[in-house]
């Protein structure tokens, strides 16, 4: 069972702190319907209906939202919320009395003359929801108006009020369709026995504070066509089906039912279905896989605004599929970044229009061979191994000989990569032409990485009875291990050097150096394991993941917040990370045992406060670096979740 997130009118009415705590349903395509506690945007991204025109990617903000005003005999109450300059009008989230996220966000509305539940919920497989009314208490019928507000525009931009967009919508049978750009899928919104006035306009001024914070312009107009209207009655749900395809004929309240029969239905390992907390955490993971292509699967980095990165699929793999037994999926997964190698290696990005892929990953590649040990490890299949062998061998002789970006293998075994102006590890911020970590060279956890692919296919090759070829890349493997254990060790810190270049070795205190420790085949063990830990543990190591950069460091930045050049300046100078809380709790059950897992799985639900507080029932990718680590960026990370369930499922369990 899920862990339960609920809140009281405590929260609800309470406009700060219900703004700052934001639902989201997703449909498997990379659409969503997301917005906060108490119904008021506060981002570009929110919306009740955001579609991907080629999913996972081309996203529109299409039906921004739903407003509803409730008249019961002279009583008017107005349950829309939206956010002016300098107002807050209308205010319904005086009326909510209650919120749940489970089974689907459902909101619970209520004054002395009515009670109203209102539930959401996306279907899977198309840009659809369905929106449950049922009027629970009430001395009379209740006549409600619904106002559809439309932004259409790209997620990434905002609407402005303009001459060019349609003014009429189309309303017969009950189904009222509308698009405000001919380039714009339709929305059809069916509501049994509505009826609907036009009343064309623009209201002005929707006022996004969490753009406001990021530096960004912040204010939007949206279009409304006019008002449908229907009557509620006591104990007769209201069904209201919102879609791009025309709904004519199908059952919403079947619909509703199917779509949560689904949910239901999906049986976890009883490692996870034992514990609320990872119970939840699986949850969120199914937000993050979506169709990418024909019988194709991927893994969108991150909601609202991220698409699918080839680092980030690769480190969630493991968490979001192979933990929770997801295999088919996660052979889609597979299938999908390696129709895209080139010259050895994997995407780093998808863009938003469905371009080229941009290959700008030194790390991405590497990762995808610890995914696929792990795959066979939980799977026991070696079929899919098998059918990607050639290319795996092939993306080494690349990695050998050279590719993209200056990356290669040097002299002494280890792997070089970067050039001037491209960043190419996960620390990968960049304003303009300023890469904020360059980290050209001999990086930590790329040298930790290409010593665990040889090991990957040198197990691989003698699975597979090619001797040679197995003694070959055990070679290559010992030697890049006797060097990197040589070169990267800082015996007066009792660490890890971080990158290792023609200037020296960078002696900077990051997680980077954990990877040596936690991945498949650790680089370290015994005192030098231990004494790394204890140095990340020491100076890294916060509640909600690690920081990126030693406090104690001159450069370090405790704060995300500002403009792109502040916030970007920060994102990797000392800013908490989410996803390496996984590689901490490996290193951490490793080297301590049974006392280290004890204290891992406390780490665990200590979460449990955090999925109440920004993405509801999810994790945030970052976190500023001192109390109260307040959470930043998306607020919902893939790797941020997959990586809590990773290591609880491998590691942590008894």
């Amino acid at each position: 069972m899920a862990l339960p997130i609920r809140f009281d009118d405590d929260t609800t009415r309470d406009l700060a702190h219900a703004t700052h705590r934001e639902w989201l349903e997703t449909n498997g395509l990379g659409g969503w319907s997301s917005s906060t506690l108490c119904m008021a945007h506060t981002r570009r991204y929110h919306g009740l209906l955001v579609v991907a025109q080629h999913p996972p990617v081309g996203r529109v903000v299409l039906l921004s939202h739903l407003d509803e005003r409730l008249s019961i005999d002279e009583d008017r109450l107005e349950l829309g919320c939206h956010l002016f300059p300098g107002a807050t009008h209308p205010q319904g989230y005086m009326h909510i009395s209650s919120f749940a996220l489970t089974p689907s966000p459902t909101f619970t509305y209520s004054n002395r003359d009515l009670s109203l539940r209102k539930q959401i919920i996306m279907l899977y497989g198309e840009h659809s929801l369905v929106i449950r009314y049922e009027l629970m208490h009430a001395a009379s019928p209740v006549h409600m108006e619904l106002q559809p507000f439309f932004a259409g525009r790209d997620y990434h931009h905002l609407m402005q009020a303009n001459d060019g967009v349609q003014r009429e919508a189309l309303f017969k049978e009950n189904l009222f369709s509308y698009a405000p750009y001919s380039d714009l899928p339709t929305t059809y919104i069916h509501a049994p026995n509505a009826r609907y006035a036009a009343a064309p306009d623009w209201y002005y001024n929707f006022i996004y504070p969490r753009e406001e914070e990021r530096g960004l312009d912040a204010s939007e107009d949206l279009f409304t066509p006019g008002r449908l209207s229907v009557t509620l009655k006591v104990d007769q749900p209201l069904h209201v089906l919102v879609s791009t395809e025309d709904p004519s004929g199908r059952n919403p309240e079947r619909l509703l039912a199917n779509e949560l029969t689904r949910r239901e239905q999906v049986v976890l390992p009883a490692a996870v279905a034992q514990e609320p907390i990872l119970s939840q955490l699986a949850v969120a993971a199914d937000q993050f896989l979506v169709q990418r292509g024909s019988g194709l699967h991927t893994v969108l980095a991150g909601y609202p605004w991220f698409t699918d990165w080839g680092r980030d699929t690769m480190i969630a793999l493991p968490g979001i599929c192979l933990a929770l037994g997801r295999f088919k999926e996660a052979r889609r997964i597979f299938r999908a970044f390696m129709e895209h190698v080139s010259e050895g290696l994997i995407p780093n990005r998808f863009p938003d229009h469905g371009e080229v892929p941009d290959y700008n990953t030194v790390d991405a590649t590497l990762w995808l061979f610890t995914a696929l040990y792990k795959y066979e490890q939980h799977s026991g299949d070696s079929t899919l191994v098998d059918e990607l062998w050639p290319t795996l061998c092939d993306i080494i002789r690349w990695h050998e000989r050279g590719t993209r970006y200056h990356i290669g293998v040097d002299s002494d075994g280890l792997l070089h990569a970067g050039e001037h102006g491209t960043q190419l590890t996960w620390m990968d911020a960049k304003v303009g032409d300023w890469v904020v970590t360059p980290r050209q060279g001999k990086a930590v956890e790329v040298n930790a990485l290409w010593y665990n692919a040889l090991s990957v296919a040198q197990y691989i090759a003698g699975q597979r009875g090619e001797t040679a070829t197995q003694k070959t890349m055990r070679d290559k493997a010992t030697a890049v291990k006797e060097t990197f254990c040589a070169q990267f060790w800082n015996d007066e810190l009792g660490c890890l050097y971080d990158v290792i270049n023609a200037d020296g070795k960078d002696a900077s205190i990051r997680p980077n150096q954990l990877l040596a420790l936690s991945l498949p085949f650790p680089l370290f063990e015994g005192e030098k394991a231990e004494r790394i830990f204890a140095t990340v543990d020491t100076h890294l190591y916060t509640p909600r993941g690690l920081r990126s950069l030693s406090p104690r460091d001159p450069a370090y930045r405790s704060r995300y917040e500002g403009g792109p050049w502040e916030r970007d300046g920060s994102y990797h100078q000392g800013i908490v990370w989410g996803w390496l809380m996984g590689p901490f709790l490996t290193a951490l059950a490793r080297i301590h045992g049974a006392e280290g897992k004890a204290r891992g799985r406390a780490i665990i639900e200590g979460f449990a406060e955090h999925l109440g507080e920004a993405g509801l029932g999810s994790v945030s990718e970052i976190f500023d670096a001192e109390p109260p680590f307040t959470p930043r960026g998306c607020f919902a990370q893939a790797w941020s979740v997959a990586e809590l369930l990773r290591a609880s499922v491998e590691d942590l369990t008894d």
